[in-house]
């Protein structure tokens, strides 16, 4: 079997290609790339991509993701979308389809952000399942704002029949096969149930080398926590980074993730690195802090750690809603609210309070038996013989 991966150039979102393409090599099939080089080629160890325009709409990507930052409220969405998403599907389509055309695989897997190769798989008739790398988009997120979702669902109208594509219901999400990086679990009694998904909880693995890491640092007399906002987020941590520069320094060791010039100067115990291997730090830490991202998320509480949140943009509200109605974590302010006293309050609780940690390792034990890439293996297989 052949298997083609569209992927935006987002680290968060290739990650998980890279779990699921380990566990089909490993069961002798072949896979494939096509995305943004600059993103994608450092990550997938040689394999073949097919390599993307880094323009979109005659912008540079970097120059889009700027102009995406500067939105607040509600105009995020729009910006997310009329600045990113849209201009993304109508640059990435032309190159999807000939990289179909030239790799000619069974399947092609197709981030869920990535609108033109949904548009892609239409038009070449090749068998598709999305990726869905959060669980939010299949939980109706704009429910509450009809208006917003009438502008989206005119906006992916309009994308369809510039290509000469009939309207479909959600036009994003294959309608045989949509495999999810979390359970229903963590996700909610909402969760969209049936055939059409594959809840697999975290897909890790096949990342590559382990990034260097000072493991000798750390202590063996405090709780450990690992603070991170992510790959995006970090240089808007300004506010938050102060909090945590502000808790007492001999309250638990803290890990931190990120830039020099942002996170500042930490007292020991506490200590700061550029980047950590993330999956191999988890079994040695007591308790997360992060922005909500969802891979971070999935990816401690299936190592059994409680999280305490702070969610920035885009769906990491609602993600965090997800961790407080699961009952594995806290939610904190990660702007100019952001305070040591709430951050520290929101650690005590998920150190000392036994609930969080019944909780975290029921939802842990869940996104555990997902199965995670070998799951969704599967689930492509059975789409190739179908």
């Amino acid at each position: 079997m052949r298997v083609l991966f569209a992927v935006p150039p987002f680290v968060g979102h290739i990650n998980p290609t890279l779990g699921l393409a380990a566990a089909l090599e490993a069961r002798g099939h072949s896979v494939a790339w096509v995305g943004h080089a600059t993103a994608v080629a450092p990550r997938i160890n040689g394999r073949t991509i097919f390599p993307l325009p880094e323009v979109a709409d005659g912008d540079a990507l970097d120059a889009l993701f700027r102009r995406a930052q500067e939105a607040r409220g509600l105009e995020i969405v729009r910006s997310r979308f009329e600045d990113i998403f849209f201009p993304l599907a109508r640059a990435m389509r032309p190159g999807i389809e000939a990289a179909v055309e030239a790799f000619v695989p069974d399947v092609l897997v197709v981030d869920h952000q990535v609108f033109g190769g949904a548009l892609a798989a239409r038009r070449t008739g090749v068998r598709w399942a999305t990726l869905a790398t959060t669980s939010v988009p299949l939980l109706d997120p704009f429910g509450p704002y009809p208006k917003v979702k009438a502008w989206l669902d005119e906006q992916h109208t309009g994308l369809q029949r510039e290509v000469g594509l009939e309207r479909a219901d959600d036009p994003e999400l294959s309608p045989d096969l949509v495999i999810v990086t979390s359970v229903p679990e963590l996700a909610g009694p909402s969760s969209p149930i049936g055939p059409r998904y594959a809840w697999c909880g975290p897909i890790t693995g096949g990342r590559g080398p382990v990034d260097p890491f000072p493991w000798e640092r750390l202590s063996n007399d405090r709780p450990r926590v690992l603070v991170s906002l992510g790959t995006v987020n970090a240089e808007l941590g300004g506010p938050f980074f102060s909090a945590v520069r502000e808790l007492p320094p001999d309250a638990h060791q803290r890990v931190v993730v990120g830039p020099a010039e942002v996170v500042g100067e930490l007292q020991a115990p506490s200590f700061r690195v550029d980047r950590a291997p993330q999956l191999e730090l988890l079994r040695e830490i007591q308790a997360v802090v992060c922005h909500g991202g969802h891979n971070t998320v999935a990816e401690a509480l299936a190592a059994r750690v409680p999280v305490v949140v702070a969610p920035m943009k885009d769906d990491q509200p609602l993600v965090a809603q997800q961790v407080v109605n699961a009952g594995v974590g806290v939610r904190v302010h990660s702007g100019r609210r952001a305070t040591a006293a709430a951050l520290g309050e929101a650690l005590r609780r998920v150190l000392t309070e036994p609930g969080f940690r019944e909780r975290v390792e029921a939802v842990g034990a869940a996104l555990e038996a997902g199965g995670g890439g070998e799951t969704a293996a599967r689930r492509v297989e059975a789409l190739a013989g179908s």
